[in-house]
Order: structure tokens, then sequence, then C-alpha cells
């Protein structure tokens, strides 16, 4: 594991490994560098941090110790072993932006009762999947965001899924 010199003013903005397991730097150490110089007269510039999705819902799950990982342009928050939900909000205008909850098929109608703006995720291309979207787009997105989150915090079965183990990559004979 690389060491983080003193004197390194982008350290903060580097993924890392924390007793939380957090793998983002904290909301109020990006505002300080944003808003500040690195302390040797250098600008902080804008483009080197990465904008997380949606972060009010990291916020939320904050007392959970989530675990984050970038995905195929998204976030996925993890809460111990489980995957909950995936942070998306692509620059171009998307209806599948928005907060993905991890399920499986059986519970969608009860859930739907909970989140009446949630559907299945039209970018995977199936008509029904494990995940479901409350969409960015929704009048009621922030309060069905948080409201997940309480059901993630209170260990609702219906959500999360431990991800299946991955398969040893055969090495390339040369």
């Amino acid at each position: 594991m690389r060491t983080r010199r003193p004197d390194d003013p982008f350290a903060v903005l580097r993924p890392r490994k924390s007793a939380k397991g957090r793998a983002f730097p904290r909301r109020q150490e990006r505002e300080e560098l944003l808003n500040n110089n690195s302390g040797e007269g250098r600008p902080v510039l804008r483009e080197f941090i990465r904008r997380i999705p949606h972060e009010f819902v990291l916020d939320a799950l904050e007392h959970l110790a989530p675990r984050t990982n970038p995905m195929f342009g998204c976030l996925a928050v993890y809460i111990g072993e489980k995957i909950v939900l995936i942070l998306r909000e692509k620059s171009k205008p998307s209806p599948d932006n928005g907060v993905w909850i991890a399920t499986t098929p059986e519970h969608h109608e009860s859930l739907r009762r909970e989140f009446p703006h949630m559907r299945s995720i039209g970018v995977l291309g199936k008509s029904i999947t494990g995940w479901q979207v409350l969409p960015s787009d929704a009048p009621d997105f922030e309060e069905a965001a948080l409201r997940a989150c309480e059901l993630v915090a209170a260990r609702d079965p219906r959500i999360g899924k431990i991800p299946n183990a991955r398969k040893a990559r055969k090495r390339r004979e040369t």
C-alpha cells in the first residue's frame, strides 16, 4: 500500500480505506479543498474531485459505515457484504438516473407499494430485473431515497444482495 505524504495536497481526493471502510473523501474535506488553496499556493482544481451522485444517500447511511465501489460509471454502496444500492447520475438525461435498489423480483410488488415511482431499470435490457430504480426525476425522489435508506438501516430483507464470487481469471500463456 502506498503511504501518503503529509505535504500531498491531493491525498484526501484519492480513494482510501478507513476504519469505517469508506472509499471516498468526506464532504467537509472536499469542500475545504475546493474553497482553499492547497497550502503551497497552488489552487485545487475542481476536475480532480469526482462528484458523488446523490451524496445525501451516503450521508443518511453514514452511521452504518457504508463501503463504496465505482461500478460501470456509477457508485455501488455496500453494507457489510451486501450490495444494497447503486447511485447513478449520468451527464446525459436518462430515465435510469437515480438510486438503484438491489432486490429480487418477488419483492417488487411490496416495495412498489412503498415507492410508487419505482420501476425496473431499462439500461439492463431485460423487462424485469432484480434491480429497481427510484428515478431522480420523480417528484418524491429525495423522500423515497431517504425512505430506502431507512429500510437499509432497518436491515429490511427485501433490500440487498450478496454478490456472486468472482471467477478466477485464466492466465494467458505467452
